[in-house]
């Protein structure tokens, strides 16, 4: 009998899996390409209501795609396409394509052959981390990731991807098929009609039915964290391990890293790129909120026909371009400008660039700890950084 797929409403009215018009099974493997057809099994046949993916991706090393070619999508044996035949799942037939069979590439950029050093543990959770946020990244989509294949350190990345990307209509689970046939080399689901199986295991020999054969679906909670993470710091990460740096960093307490040596600026463990006159204006403002100070704007108007200015505001920026190794004939010309102290245009267009800088890097959310900031103190506006001197680290 075919299974019936529920008709999906519009994705922003549910967080029911299979009513998402497209819904992905996400696995890893090694070298069972059975986790495939059992995972299948699982969800189409062995669940109400049934998840019947519209797309099927494996990520796997080279021997693990070669596998899964001859003994998944060959002709024969193919073990796929009688499954799909057996149950009669036309539309899951054609949601397995042999490109969807990603390998992951090694450090030296060539298909990985196995997953053996360090090196090749960081290739693989890059490949996940990429292949994850890249599905989540749909509003239309629902995945659902298994566990069940590969090297423990894949399924460790993908279910920490799923953390980090997963939202509500997204699964993790592992599949469940009882002795002997978890390890049998000849049983990848079980088929309609039984067959029969020869063992030949420690506590086990002799012929079996597939009759017998049990497959199940065990969920995992899992936490989802792609709430409290603004898509411009996920985004923007080019590795496992950045990624992981920039959510622990928002996650756990801000910090501000200012590198007057090599000019750089990190928010939160993510470097803001600043023009010259924005970074010293934030070394500016770190340096006074070590000193637990804020500072005051100059006031707009005139006296006897020239702008109000601060001279001591200009003091401290000209020796934040100095501690900056800021000697430019731009910055040449901007200490000739404040040679008469600095005036509210200055200040004010300094400190929305550094701000507009900090949201653009970070994302408005994350952003938020480091933006320079106006609050009343004693009948008057002083503006500064909201974060702690010990989060503050200038170098």
């Amino acid at each position: 009998m075919p299974v019936v797929q529920p008709t999906a409403p519009a994705s922003g009215t549910t967080t029911a899996p299979a009513a998402f018009p497209r819904r992905v099974l996400l696995l890893v493997a090694g070298l069972t390409p059975q986790i495939v057809t059992e995972t299948l099994y699982a969800l189409c046949i062995g669940r109400d209501p049934a998840f019947v993916p519209t797309e099927i991706h494996l990520l796997t090393t080279r021997t693990g795609a070669e596998r899964a070619r001859l003994m998944l999508l060959s002709e024969a044996p193919g073990h796929f396409a009688r499954f799909c035949a057996d149950y009669d799942l036309p539309e899951v037939a054609a949601a397995f394509p042999e490109e969807n069979i990603h390998v992951v590439a090694g450090p030296d950029g060539a298909p990985l052959v196995d997953i053996v050093t360090e090196e090749d543990n960081a290739a693989v959770a890059d490949a996940i981390m990429r292949l994850v946020r890249d599905l989540a990244a749909d509003p239309d989509c629902a995945i659902h990731a298994s566990v069940a294949g590969g090297r423990k350190t894949m399924g460790v990345a993908l279910a920490l991807a799923m953390s980090l990307f997963g939202r509500p209509q997204d699964a993790l689970s592992h599949v469940l098929v009882s002795p002997p046939f978890e390890s049998h080399p000849e049983f990848f689901y079980p088929p309609p009609q039984p067959k029969v199986l020869l063992v030949d295991t420690p506590t086990q020999q002799g012929p079996v039915s597939t009759a017998e054969a049990e497959v199940r679906l065990a969920e995992i909670p899992f936490l989802r964290l792609s709430g409290l993470l603004d898509d411009a710091l996920t985004a923007g990460a080019q590795s496992w391990r950045e990624l992981i740096g920039r959510a622990q960093a928002h996650i756990g307490a801000p910090r501000l890293v200012i590198d007057t040596r090599l000019g750089e600026v990190r928010a939160g463990g993510a470097q803001v790129p600043l023009p010259p006159a924005e970074r010293a204006f934030l070394l500016m403002m770190a340096r006074a909120a070590k000193e637990g100070r804020w500072l005051e704007c100059p006031p707009e108007g005139e006296v006897e026909g020239k702008k109000v200015t601060d001279v001591e505001l200009a003091r401290r920026y000209l020796a934040a371009m100095t501690q900056l190794r800021l000697f430019g004939p731009d910055q040449q010309r901007t200490r000739a400008a404040l040679k008469d102290g600095m005036d509210k245009n200055f200040f004010e267009r300094r400190k929305s660039n550094v701000n507009r800088a900090l949201r653009r890097a970070l994302g408005p959310g994350p952003a938020a700890p480091y933006l320079i900031v106006r609050r009343r103190e004693e009948g008057r506006y002083v503006h500064g950084l909201t974060l702690r001197p010990e989060q503050i680290e200038i170098t």
